[in-house]
């Protein structure tokens, strides 16, 4: 092999690792900032873990307390229709009576008006 050859492979060889060093050394550099931004995440997500446990058992609360509610409004609910049936019932009862009355009215007018009649032909 000629002494050209050689340095040119040496050369190659040379710029080959020092292009390898290179590498290996953003690699590293970026592995380590890797670490620390995994490291600030996890020390993050620990309060953050705490807080989302707090709210869900607030959300918990909050839903059991409106289902509660929810009960004691269905129950009010539930009592206004009875007494709204029962007042419909009473209504239907005053408009027969009323009807009545007016039978009994237009009845009793008759009578009275069947005895001046009689009282005229009488005379």
């Amino acid at each position: 092999m000629t002494p050209l050859a050689q340095a040119v492979l040496v050369i190659c060889a040379v710029v080959l690792t020092v292009a390898l060093v290179v590498t290996l050394a953003s690699f590293r550099r970026a592995t380590s900032r890797a670490e620390i931004v995994l490291q600030l995440v996890e020390r993050e997500i620990r309060p953050l873990a705490s807080q989302v446990e707090a709210l869900a058992a607030d959300v918990r609360a909050l839903a059991q307390t409106a289902n509660r509610e929810l009960e004691r409004v269905s129950g009010v609910v539930r009592r206004v229709e009875d007494i709204s049936l029962k007042i419909a019932r009473v209504v239907g009862v005053a408009n027969s009576l009323a009807s009545f009355r007016g039978i009994t009215g237009v009845g009793s007018g008759l009578r009275t008006a069947l005895s001046v009649f009689v009282s005229r032909l009488r005379t």
